[in-house]
């Protein structure tokens, strides 16, 4: 009986290995001396510690270990006493005289080796005997290691070719039939219950051994195919059926896969998949049929010469019924199994028969029928592999629109939970991106969206507040990419497809995108819009339109759609986001000659503004962008021109702090000089501008003053000394020497006051300006004659 203590097996080891290391010593002196007498003594005097019964399998392996180094040498005395004269024949019968069977069997098995390779016998005979005297040992570790020795020395001694070569290997099979059954031999034996842990650590332990000899009987050369298909395989199977153990049935299934050729697994496709159902039900097929489909998968994978093989042995169709029937014969499957060899069937389909979507597409269907009825999945494993199972088609194809036309495939997607679904969702965003994926229709962009809609929306009544905000971010941005994605930069591309259809395709995006929320929406809105944008611009051009009268109309349908989209935005309410989409959308009908839609969309811009819009700093920020929009238009007639200025001026003018309002009405002048546009240079009222940001800026001097004692920064003044420079610049008459003069004074002289607190930035700011002034000057010719009167 095995000893629970780790010392006790420790010191029993270190006992084993000198009592063996005691005997080796003689053993060698014996040999030394070509003593055969005294060398046969010693070393079934050193062969009796394998005949322990205390040591583990790992423990007795070590012990193992050593004395299969001392045979090695024994073996070559053998040899060398051969060569000398001595019979084989003499000596085998000669080490049959040890006294105890173990050490007797080891030396047997050594003489045995020796005997095959000097062909004094026929080599079929000497294993077969040798075979049939294993037999003696019974016992699970004695017996395994045993049989081990048998088949390591063995192995480089057999007949390749030749009726003796079938013979050996036959022994071989035999000499595997009770591994085999001895693998499971600790199972049958009684104790505690408590031992049960211990005696499947063994046991595992163990079927290591089994499989190395395994693979020395799938390295014999004279294992062809047709002997492999006719003998090794059946009788190892009927060997591993009839061992009614589960441990060992599926280490052995396992071992058979990973030992043998791939193309002999093949050509036995048939024979091996028979033996599933056999099987003990609380075996796990499933990791065992995976392996087996992941390496004829690698297989196929390997060369596209092997390809013909498979379809001549319709691999799919036999694969495919063997899965049906596993899980059929195991109604109580947990789902895990059932999804995980559909995973591996599905890799495999898609890599013998990558061109036959109609087998991944029943993959899917067989999984989908095995899902109704389980509802959401709850297991996290089984929700990996169907995310596996799902992301096989992306990896083989690197093409949406391949996968979109598996029916099934969105299915699958149904019976996962919401995180899963985003999950996947952004495995396909990713995919998309990678293989920059163009989506031509507005079916299969509908169908694309159903199938992501896991970050579109909340699904099952997901509470979004449950969600981390980052993530959240993460997933909308990248949905906002795939939007992006959707609108072709090639407009050669771009024309070959119908108006009415890319039309389609922003009012599919829309229809999506719109059940979000208010919390998506400020994500996925603005990509739609600029990517609607894009098409608008890359309609319009000098060139005809290709779609004649149709394709003229589109602009504005986009950008009546584009109104009715942005208007959503309100009810976030994201009302400062909306009048940057609306201004885009101003510049965009300004570019499209679209007079009365860029009026429109400044007219919802100026509304946000005066209703929605109440904070200081986004009215600041608000009031400039409309001005800087409002300047590039040049659409816009006089009287529309001259409503819209009116408005941005008036805002302006009533921010809430000075120094905005100093900005703001500074920056309107330019409104009223446009370089490019000889219509909209109005110099007069560029002065009114400037001169009432100087009373504006004077005023908040004064404020400055009464609240604080100091008059505070030039930096204003200096700022409007900037603009008048531009403007003098750039022809403005209104705009003379003089009134520059008279600007640089007042500014020198608040800087002097005895009220004004020192700034050194506008004072740097001011040094910069008349430097600036001072190189104008000493450029000489018109330029330094323009700015000669002006004194610094």
């Amino acid at each position: 009986m095995m000893v629970d203590g780790v010392e006790d097996e420790e010191k029993w080891l270190a006992a084993g290995i000198a009592g063996l290391q005691q005997n080796a010593f003689y053993m060698h002196r014996a040999l030394d001396s070509n003593n055969l007498r005294d060398a046969l003594k010693y070393s079934a005097q050193m062969l009796s510690e394998l005949r322990t019964s205390k040591l583990s399998p790992q423990k007795y392996y070590q012990l193992y270990m050593r004395a299969f180094d001392e045979l090695r040498k024994l073996e070559m005395f053998f040899k060398e006493e051969t060569r000398r004269g001595c019979s084989i024949i003499d000596l085998y019968e000669l080490v049959q005289h040890a006294g105890n069977i173990l050490p007797r069997l080891y030396l047997l098995c050594t003489v045995g080796s020796v005997y095959i390779k000097s062909k004094e016998a026929p080599a079929k005979d000497v294993l077969k005997d040798l075979v049939e005297m294993c037999r003696g040992i019974q016992h699970p570790v004695r017996g395994l290691f045993l049989r081990s020795y048998l088949s390591q020395i063995s192995r480089d001694k057999l007949p390749d070719i030749g009726s003796e070569c079938y013979t050996a290997c036959e022994s071989f099979i035999l000499l595997a039939d009770p591994e085999l059954r001895l693998a499971v031999g600790l199972s049958g034996l009684q104790g505690p219950a408590r031992e049960k842990d211990k005696r499947e650590k063994e046991r595992s332990e163990l079927r290591d051994l089994v499989g190395k000899n395994l693979h020395v009987l799938s390295q014999i050369e004279g294992v062809d195919l047709d002997m492999y298909k006719e003998t090794v395989l059946p009788r190892v199977l009927e060997q591993v059926v009839n061992c009614k153990d589960e441990i060992a049935q599926c280490y052995l299934m396992d071992c058979i896969i990973q030992v043998f050729p791939d193309e002999y697994h093949l050509q036995t496709l048939e024979i091996l998949l028979g033996a599933f159902p056999q099987l003990q039900p609380s075996v796990d097929i499933k990791t065992v049929l995976s392996r087996l489909m992941e390496r004829l998968s690698n297989y196929a994978a390997s060369s596209t010469e092997v390809l013909p093989e498979f379809l001549q042995v319709e691999a799919f169709s036999k694969l495919n019924n063997a899965i049906g029937k596993v899980i059929e014969a195991q109604a109580d499957m947990p789902i895990l199994g059932a999804v995980t060899l559909y995973s591996s069937l599905l890799t495999f389909t898609l890599h013998v028969h990558p061109d036959r979507l109609d087998y991944a597409d029943q993959v899917l269907g067989a999984c989908v029928k095995k899902l109704s009825g389980e509802g959401k999945l709850e297991d996290n494993r089984a929700t990996k592999q169907i995310v596996a199972l799902l992301s096989a088609p992306l990896d083989k194809y690197n093409d949406i629109v391949t996968v979109l036309k598996l029916s099934n495939y969105p299915s699958v997607m149904e019976y996962v939970d919401s995180e899963t679904n985003k999950v996947m969702a952004m495995v396909i965003i990713q995919s998309i991106m990678k293989n920059n994926t163009q989506i031509s229709t507005a079916d299969k962009v509908g169908a694309l969206f159903e199938l992501i809609k896991g970050l579109i929306r909340d699904l099952d009544g997901a509470a979004h507040d449950q969600v981390d905000e980052d993530d959240f971010k993460e997933e909308q941005n990248s949905v906002a990419r795939l939007i992006q994605m959707l609108q072709n930069d090639d407009t050669e591309e771009m024309f070959k497809l119908n108006t009415l259809n890319m039309l389609q395709i922003i009012c599919t995006v829309r229809k999506h995108i719109l059940t979000g929320g208010p919390k998506r929406l400020p994500f996925t809105v603005p990509p739609l819009v600029f990517s609607s944008l894009k098409l608008v611009r890359q309609l319009q051009g000098p060139e005809e339109n290709p779609f004649g009268e149709e394709g003229s109309t589109t602009p504005k349908k986009v950008f009546q759609l584009l109104n009715q989209t942005i208007e959503t935005l309100y009810g976030v309410p994201a009302p400062e986001l909306a009048l940057r989409l609306y201004l885009q959308c101003a510049e965009a009908a300004n570019d499209s000659d679209l007079e009365p839609v860029a009026y429109e969309f400044f007219t919802q811009a100026y509304i946000l503004y005066e209703e929605e819009i109440s904070d200081s700093r986004a009215q600041v920020t608000a009031i400039h962008l409309i001005i800087g929009t409002l300047q590039r238009m040049h659409v816009f007639g006089v009287e529309n021109r001259d409503t819209l200025t009116h408005k941005a001026t008036g805002y302006s003018a009533k921010l809430l702090k000075k120094p905005d309002q100093c900005r703001a009405v500074y920056a309107c002048s330019h409104l009223f000089w446009v370089d490019d546009q000889d219509n909209m240079k109005d110099g007069e009222r560029v002065l009114l501008c400037l001169k009432r940001a100087l009373r504006i800026a004077n005023a908040a001097q004064q404020m400055s003053n009464a609240t604080r004692g100091s008059t505070g920064s030039v930096t204003l003044f200096v700022e409007i000394l900037n603009k008048y420079l531009y403007f003098f610049e750039k022809g403005n008459t209104q705009i003379n020497a003089a009134a520059i003069q008279s600007l640089i004074e007042l500014i020198t002289a608040e800087m002097q006051s005895e009220s004004n607190s020192p700034d050194p930035a506008a004072d740097a700011f001011f040094a910069s300006t008349l430097r600036y002034i001072q190189f104008q000057k000493q450029k000489g010719g018109a330029v330094g004659e323009k700015y000669e009167p002006i004194k610094v």
